[in-house]
């Protein structure tokens, strides 16, 4: 990697992980909201911005910024529910936003 990916990588990681146990906590569960609509969005939103970043790739300004936008859609709609998935998976979700937003600019 030529630009200094490693803590928004780790971030975008541990945000699809907590997305991923969210979505299989909530399966067949009732929500008054897009949750886990926004985990499954999340969870693809992290592995592009992860392949991005991997690659150098001229876009990952635009692939953090979305990756932002989607994470930060997500945390609000987990942070909703009382569930401890649904709050590990929200407090995962902000800190991939934050460490993508580094990289928007």
């Amino acid at each position: 990697m030529i630009r200094n990916y490693e803590s928004a990588i780790k971030a975008c990681q541990q945000c699809l992980i907590d997305c991923q146990n969210c979505l299989a906590q909530m399966a067949g569960k009732e929500s008054s909201n897009e949750c886990p609509y926004c985990c499954m969005l999340c969870i693809d939103a992290c592995l592009i911005c992860i392949k991005s970043m991997v690659a150098d790739s001229p876009f990952t300004k635009k692939y953090c910024r979305l990756c932002a936008e989607i994470c930060e859609w997500c945390a609000q709609q987990c942070q909703q529910h009382d569930h401890k998935h649904c709050q590990d998976c929200a407090a995962a979700c902000l800190a991939c936003a934050q460490e993508c937003r580094v990289h928007m600019a």
